[in-house]
């Protein structure tokens, strides 16, 4: 009895430890964000206070630019500020940059503007042409625009040309390598681990298997990927000369010329990019600020010329153009398609399908746009989504797909139904091919002495990763991608009135560039998402609007969850990579470029419309 008394009294003890373990833990997070809260509040005043009266609006643009923000922008930037952290993580939302720039143009305290982009990592071709477009605004309202840098990147320097004037640190240098696909094969590593891959696949292009099965990219798949990339490329130089006023032979001579012109300049980099007039002056950041202050003024308490940074830079909210009685909702696919709710970077088919509903049953949404950034994923989620895309247009409200960087594969098969599809000549979409993945490991567990073994009602039981496929599951999988193939087909060929021959022409798997998908008629108009949002007030005869832009809000779990996801993943992987060898860390580089589609594969059926050989460095 004692015993037992002893047994009760220590599982009280216990109880009580994790309850009180439970009650400090929710205490401690409840005063964090409360000192988090107001902290923020503070930072803000102080934010306030320091904006000169009238100055520069500095883009001062760190890390990357989405479509839509993967969590709460505001704690992370806070995060930012109190742990510090890697500002390549970050995100910055391509449409609130646009609002800010375009709200300056006519800001009577904004006198000019300084892009400052040492910390930008980057962006898709159509996101930075989009922020050009609002720049050459700012820039022909008679306002100036200096860009001064370091060095430039590709990315920065596409911004960064549009400038009235281009400064370059004395060390620096215009980085313009050009753009480049690289994916990695793992089929030896495969071999090596005897890992039997059993793929299901239609589409002489659908080059998403490759890493399995090859060590090497297919000609068929370099044949495709060349023909995008090359205009990837040529619309880059295209734009860039035209702001730099030179031709596209002088911003990117032919390798030899280079070399020779680099020798000419003893291989300064800096005088480089002054003789080849890609920038204006080179300067040290002294003589910058001496530029710059004669142009906006000196800050005798910020010890700096006048500015005000583009995340300091509040805009009003715009009054309602017609007492919300007429909307357009702005809906967006932004990352890999899976089926269940929406996680960071990706679009998650429940919540997608729901905010199209919510649309559809809002009486004051007229017009839907479509936002899709996608290189597709699931074929279950994105059946869920585009069914979803074709009730809004049956209930008699027009759809506009307004395509990002990437509308390829499950990011077409969505925007199939839409009344009207916009993309820009550097989108790149189609990639219409289905396949499917399967790894059994009966060889690796062989090899190690573990063995699988037991008794099945039917041969079709026995499909398990432990075992080879059997033949009768293999060929039902088939079948089904094979089905899989002919529905896309079929859907595009209704929606772009079409035969499915004539599709299956264009199809594949075989990925286009927003000017060749306009040329076949995969998509309606080459333009951007100014463009999307006049064609919807067109199609649902608007002529005041409002836009409504819909978004899955995180929670509070998600979004304390999200920020310790990113402080760790901006943290331990590079603590981690330094101590790699030169190779590992190129390696390690590569991996972390490549799409994460493999570890979010979760389509009950193991088929998959995805573009992995859309990604390019650029």
């Amino acid at each position: 009895m004692r015993a037992l008394w002893q047994i009760i009294v220590a599982i009280f003890k216990l109880s009580w430890r994790v309850l009180n373990f439970i009650r400090q833990a929710f205490f401690n997070l409840i005063f964090l964000i409360v000192l988090l809260v107001g902290l923020g509040a503070y930072l803000q005043v102080q934010d306030a206070n320091q904006r000169p009266e009238k100055g520069a609006l500095l883009v001062n643009l760190s890390g990357t630019i989405v479509d839509t923000l993967s969590s709460d922008i505001k704690l992370r930037q806070l995060s930012q500020e109190l742990i510090g952290g890697n500002n390549e993580v970050q995100e910055n939302s391509l449409f609130d940059i646009v609002k800010q720039i375009r709200y300056a143009k006519d800001d009577e305290k904004i006198s000019g503007m300084v892009l400052s982009l040492n910390n930008f990592v980057g962006a898709d071709q159509p996101s930075l042409k989009y922020i050009g477009k609002a720049l050459k605004e700012f820039r022909d309202s008679g306002k100036p625009i200096y860009a001064i840098g370091d060095s430039y990147s590709q990315g920065q320097y596409y911004l960064a040309s549009f400038a009235n004037k281009i400064y370059l640190s004395p060390m620096g240098d215009v980085s313009l390598p050009g753009i480049a696909t690289n994916g990695l094969y793992y089929k030896s590593l495969l071999d090596k681990l005897k890992v039997t891959t059993n793929i299901f696949r239609v589409g002489t292009y659908k080059s998403a298997v490759e890493p399995f099965i090859r060590d090497d990219m297919s000609p068929e798949a370099r044949q495709a990927d060349s023909r995008w990339v090359n205009a990837l490329w040529s619309n880059y130089l295209t734009d860039v000369a035209a702001n730099r006023g030179l031709s596209v032979g002088e911003v990117y001579p032919e390798p030899t010329q280079l070399i020779k012109q680099l020798k000419a300049s003893n291989g300064n980099t800096a005088e480089f990019a002054l003789n080849s007039k890609l920038v204006d002056a080179i300067h040290s950041r002294a003589d910058i600020e001496k530029v710059l202050t004669k142009e906006f003024g000196w800050n005798e308490k910020n010890k700096n010329f006048n500015f005000t940074s583009i995340y300091n830079y509040q805009i009003p909210d715009p009054e309602p153009k017609y007492e919300k009685d007429a909307e357009i909702a702005v809906i967006f696919a932004n990352g890999a398609i899976v089926d269940g709710p929406e996680m960071p970077g990706m679009v998650g088919s429940d919540t997608t399908a729901k905010l199209l509903r919510d649309a559809r049953l809002d009486d004051n949404v007229k017009a839907v746009i479509l936002r899709v950034n996608s290189p597709g994923g699931s074929v279950t989620a994105s059946e869920m989504i585009r069914a979803e895309v074709q009730a809004v247009k049956d209930a008699g409200k027009p759809v506009v797909v307004s395509m990002g960087g990437l509308a390829a594969s499950g990011g077409y098969w969505i925007s199939t139904p839409a009344d009207y599809i916009i993309s820009s000549p550097s989108t790149l979409t189609g990639s219409i091919g289905i396949f499917g993945v399967i790894n059994t490991f009966e060889n690796s567990l062989d090899a190690i002495g573990v063995h699988t073994d037991g008794v099945a009602t039917s041969p079709l039981a026995e499909a398990t990763i432990t075992k080879q496929l059997p033949p009768q599951f293999a060929e039902m999988m088939q079948l089904t991608i094979e089905n899989g193939y002919k529905t896309f087909i079929n859907l595009v060929a209704k929606a772009r009135n079409k035969t499915p021959a004539e599709v299956d022409k264009l199809a594949q798997g075989r990925v286009w560039i927003g000017l060749d998908a306009k040329n076949n008629g995969l998509v309606d108009m080459l333009g951007d998402f100014d463009d999307a949002v006049n064609k919807a007030a067109e199609l649902a005869k608007l002529e005041s609007y409002d836009l409504k832009w819909t978004k899955n809000e995180p929670g509070l779990r998600d979004i304390l969850l999200g920020q310790a996801s990113i402080s760790v993943n901006s943290l331990l992987p590079e603590a981690f990579k330094i101590q790699l060898p030169a190779p590992l860390q190129q390696v390690a580089d590569d991996m972390n470029k490549q799409p994460g589609f493999f570890g979010n594969m979760n389509d009950p059926g193991h088929r998959y419309i995805y573009c992995l050989s859309c990604s390019y460095s650029n």
